[in-house]
């Protein structure tokens, strides 16, 4: 398995491929959540015919039900998930963040009250990785802990502790444990912690690279802090990482984010949003976010995005608003097929850009006609 770096754009953007135990992913690349197992409403086909590459599934959530035994018995996660591309899992290092009232911090791992029926658990950097091998994904994250925002120094140093220690532990698992080899080997992304502290953030970055994963994340973005910090984090992670691996800014964003990440040299982005906010009745379009609830649109017998897929386009928005009206899940797995497929759409258009070197140029455009949002 390996990354290749194709060409790096003036502005900074890369073009590469990420060959995977299940196929090729060409980066940048937005990776759709499929969380428990299944990208809410939509079937794989879909998945297909909107263009993802890779989706994702949660260590934590899969281990609580139906549990890595049961997914390992039944082929694995691309057999559970009927996906036959490339899965990465996060490692439930999220989770410690996200249910904080739940869960007690040690340096042996995580104690948690799990959220189903607050039945105890533990995870900690070996189980994390030992769950991930057993659900077969072809990337998995490792252990971390990501720090709250705001976030004392004194915090994020112990938090930082912890996080490189426990990679350290991930990195000794992976390497007595070798759970698969060769060209079906599971590569093992390493997770950068800091805070908002530029110090802490390059000497996780430094530290991590020297233990010599296959690939490196940005962590502890979008935990509720401000954008002017969020782009602070990667830019104070970025020129500490190997240029031949690749780079996911974790959890991550709106269209526009993703552009400014991809300028600093992001390679790979996640995020349930498109989503979620499909379910509130909310359509990515280029001329920005459209409410199809509103009732301008009770009789617009256009199509919601006349540039997006014909999947959603053989429906006017007065029908689609129609469908959320009645109540219709129709009108759920048409919008989150419309959020995905722009946010897909977005990467495909960036990598064109990249490879013309006209990246600079692309963003300059979309994200001025995006921002009019002439259409809500």
């Amino acid at each position: 398995m390996s990354f290749t770096l194709h060409k790096t754009d003036p502005s900074g953007a890369r073009l590469g491929t990420l060959s995977l135990p299940h196929g090729e992913v060409q980066t940048p690349i937005f990776m759709p959540v499929g969380t428990q197992g299944s990208v809410k409403t939509l079937h794989p086909d879909e998945l297909e015919m909107l263009g993802a590459q890779i989706i994702l599934g949660n260590t934590y959530h899969l281990n609580l039900r139906p549990g890595e035994e049961r997914v390992q018995a039944m082929g694995g996660l691309h057999t559970l998930m009927g996906w036959n591309k490339p899965i990465l899992t996060d490692s439930g290092g999220f989770q410690v963040w996200s249910l904080a009232k739940l869960r007690k911090i040690t340096e042996e791992g995580v104690r948690f009250g799990n959220h189903i029926d607050g039945a105890k658990m533990m995870l900690s950097p070996e189980r994390s990785m030992d769950i991930q091998a057993k659900l077969g994904s072809d990337i998995a994250m490792l252990f971390d802990e990501c720090p709250p925002y705001p976030c004392e120094r004194k915090y994020a140093e112990k938090s930082l502790g912890y996080t490189l220690r426990w990679a350290q532990r991930c990195r000794n698992w992976i390497d007595e444990n070798k759970p698969m080899s060769g060209d079906k080997a599971q590569l093992h992304f390493g997770i950068v912690q800091g805070s908002i502290y530029a110090d802490l953030r390059r000497q996780c970055a430094e530290e991590l690279a020297a233990m010599n994963f296959d690939g490196y994340a940005i962590g502890g973005v979008s935990v509720g802090e401000p954008e002017e910090e969020m782009m602070r984090a990667i830019e104070n992670t970025i020129p500490y990482l190997p240029e031949d691996k690749p780079r996911y800014a974790m959890g991550l964003g709106t269209p526009t984010q993703l552009l400014e990440m991809i300028e600093r040299g992001i390679d790979m982005f996640d995020c349930v949003n498109p989503t979620r906010i499909a379910r509130h009745g909310i359509a990515l379009t280029p001329d920005g976010p459209m409410h199809i609830k509103n009732k301008r649109w009770e009789n617009d017998f256009s199509p919601i995005d006349p540039e997006g897929h014909p999947h959603v386009n053989r429906f006017s928005r007065a029908a689609i608003r129609h469908f959320f009206r009645a109540g219709e899940m129709l009108a759920l797995r048409l919008l989150s097929f419309q959020n995905l497929h722009f946010y897909l759409r977005l990467m495909e258009q960036a990598r064109c850009a990249i490879a013309d070197g006209e990246f600079a140029a692309f963003k300059s455009s979309f994200i001025a006609r995006y921002k009019a949002n002439n259409i809500t």
